[in-house]
């Protein structure tokens, strides 16, 4: 995947690497966590916003995806070759409306568009732009990421529902806590707090049940995305939406023909600053 990005954004993301420099040093944990970081939002960030964008359409080839200001048309930022499963990292924007477009990757042929939408990005707040569905009947929604810090010692996590294979799921812990009830596809649950530390999340649709091993660190902020897996059941991936450290998100993102094909079963871990490591074979099992 390549990145385009504004000078401005250049600069940014360059101040917001050296911030984090000594956060991102600390020794990776045990289990299976967030696979990308993604900071959270100072409240001196000023007018800034944040948006990140995601493809969550398992029959949906590998896009390029442009953002451009609604107002004048600009482009922004350009992201190259994304596929299933794969999240970009939040990008620094001003407040205002913006277009979301998807082309075939490689295509370069603007004309033709795979999907578009439109998105409002707040200052001091931060979104996810995310296409889901059959590409039959391809959807793309924003979802606003809530960053409010959990309290001391726990965590927050909240369900996105992006399974095709599934009409409904139901996300629980194992100790019977409900994440998420009936969660639709395209739908984002409210967040809940939980203790820091690893737990099973036991994953019921129609039809089809698995269960995902996650571990949280205390302080942090995460979205878990109900996708398909390659055997026809659930997975989650677990992605970081803010750590403790206050400072910009910021995060990658997997390339090399999306998500779900680099990791057909890999676990990841957490670094307490707030990255996220691949450590072995995984959550997509």
């Amino acid at each position: 995947m390549n990145l385009h990005v504004s000078p401005r954004a250049r600069v940014l993301a360059v101040l917001g690497a050296m911030v984090l420099g000594a956060a991102l040093a600390a020794p990776a944990a045990a289990v299976a966590a967030p696979r990308e970081a993604a900071l959270s939002v100072p409240a001196a960030a000023g007018a800034t916003g944040w948006l990140r964008l995601g493809h969550f359409s398992p029959d949906t080839k590998a896009v390029d995806i442009r953002v451009s200001a609604l107002r004048g048309g600009s482009v922004v930022f350009e992201l190259d070759g994304i596929g299933y499963g794969d999240v970009s990292p939040y990008k620094a924007l001003q407040p205002g409306d913006y277009t979301v477009s998807m082309i075939a990757a490689g295509t370069g042929d603007w004309s033709k568009l795979a999907i578009s939408g439109t998105v409002t990005v707040g200052a001091a707040t931060a979104t996810t732009m995310a296409a889901y569905g059959p590409s039959s009947s391809l959807q793309i929604k924003p979802f606003t990421d809530d960053l409010t810090s959990p309290a001391s010692g726990n965590a927050r996590i909240r369900v996105i529902q992006a399974s095709t294979i599934t009409p409904t799921v139901d996300v629980r812990t194992s100790t019977g806590t409900a994440i998420a009830t009936a969660a639709r596809a395209g739908s984002a649950s409210s967040y809940a707090e939980v203790r820091a530390g690893t737990w099973k999340l036991q994953l019921t649709g129609t039809g089809v049940s698995d269960t995902a091993d996650v571990a949280v660190a205390a302080g942090s902020v995460t979205s878990l995305f109900v996708l398909d897996n390659a055997r026809g059941g659930l997975t989650i991936l677990p992605v970081l939406d803010s750590a403790a450290a206050p400072v910009v998100p910021i995060g990658g993102v997997q390339t090399g023909g999306g998500w779900l094909a680099a990791h057909p079963s890999a676990t990841h871990a957490l670094r307490p600053g707030g990255s996220a490591v691949v450590t072995g074979a995984a959550v997509a099992g």
